[in-house]
């Protein structure tokens, strides 16, 4: 295991522990408060701390090297992980929204509102903290596990915030019935949370396409594009766990031997990694160059077969790059 997936088991070990220290916290204040809306957001931690510890079980999966009965690895298990902690966030969600219902009808008594708030506050700026930071090093490292536990931690956090203005709202106003509205409205914010997180699980299964990481990666490409690149088109990418698989074909010049086609695609991998990093394995299917249709797209200046002068180049996109047809037979 390398240096950075220690790191991110370490971090993910640090948030379980800070996690199960905050749960308790948060009961011991619906203990002293018998609100519903700080019971919900208990609850929703009790969530957070198993979706973590499955988390981190499936960060160490991930993290395994390839074997003979998994040749690319063991990434998927991070996207299973996201789904399941997603489906769980759909249920929490459900129940809290029910027990605040239940509670319209048999009201329950609120006390000791101020420790709540104290209390509330102090665990809710923590996950905060600590969602950001996990969110920004999940994006960086292009990790779904740290990007899904830090999406709990952050979705805690906010309704923290909520049910702070709420539990005021109702010190303020003594209206305990907005106790079960703000339930309510956690419940409803923490199923939105829950279906976006099992939709991006269900995406990355299905091996969905990301158009808009191959929007930025071709981006990237015309800005740095050899002439030898003469077309790209069937460009896939695939995504297991933070590995990206990218396979496509790449047209050069026909009359290139082989030493020097292995020199252009070398050119090509490298302007693909020098975006994407280290986290992509690249298979490139070669094509020849068709003069004299080609030459009219082509912008080699000494080329030994051109046929006619090059007319205009055409700009790679998402479009014309992932159909499996080369471009400038789309124009026709």
């Amino acid at each position: 295991m390398d240096k950075t997936s220690r790191t991110h088991q370490f971090f993910l070990r640090l948030t379980l522990v800070i996690g199960v220290i905050l749960t308790l916290i948060k009961f011991i204040a619906w203990y002293i408060t018998n609100s519903n809306a700080i019971l919900s957001d208990a609850f929703e931690s009790i969530l957070n701390l198993g979706t973590g510890g499955f988390a981190l079980y499936s960060l160490y999966l991930s993290q395994l090297p390839k074997d003979r009965n998994h040749p690319y690895g063991h990434g998927k298990i991070e996207f299973l992980a996201a789904g399941i902690a997603g489906g769980f966030i759909l249920i929490t969600g459900l129940f809290i929204i029910g027990k605040a219902f239940y509670n319209f009808f048999e009201p329950n008594e609120i006390i000791n509102l101020n420790t709540g708030i104290y209390l509330t506050v102090f665990s809710g700026s923590i996950h905060l903290v600590l969602g950001l930071f996990l969110l920004r090093r999940g994006k960086r490292h292009n990790n779904l596990v740290l990007e899904s536990e830090a999406k709990h931690l952050l979705s805690d956090g906010f309704s923290s915030i909520a049910l702070i203005v709420g539990l005021v709202l109702i010190l303020l106003t003594g209206f305990f019935w907005l106790d079960q509205v703000v339930a309510i409205g956690l419940g409803i914010f923490i199923i939105y949370s829950g279906f976006g997180l099992l939709r991006k699980a269900i995406a990355g299964i299905m091996d969905e396409a990301d158009l808009n990481l191959i929007e930025e990666i071709i981006s990237r490409l015309n800005n740095s594009r050899h002439s030898e690149w003469i077309d790209l088109h069937n460009f896939r990418v695939i995504k297991y766990g933070s590995k990206l698989h990218i396979d496509c074909h790449l047209t050069i010049p026909w009359y290139y031997n082989q030493i020097e086609g292995h020199h252009v695609i070398s050119d090509f991998e490298n302007a693909v990694d020098s975006y994407c990093g280290d986290s992509v394995e690249l298979f490139i299917h070669v094509d020849p160059c068709e003069p004299p249709e080609m030459c009219r797209f082509c912008s080699m200046e000494d080329c030994q077969d051109r046929k006619f002068p090059m007319k205009n180049t055409i700009d790679w996109n998402v479009e014309n790059v992932i159909t499996n047809k080369k471009i400038y037979l789309q124009q026709q």
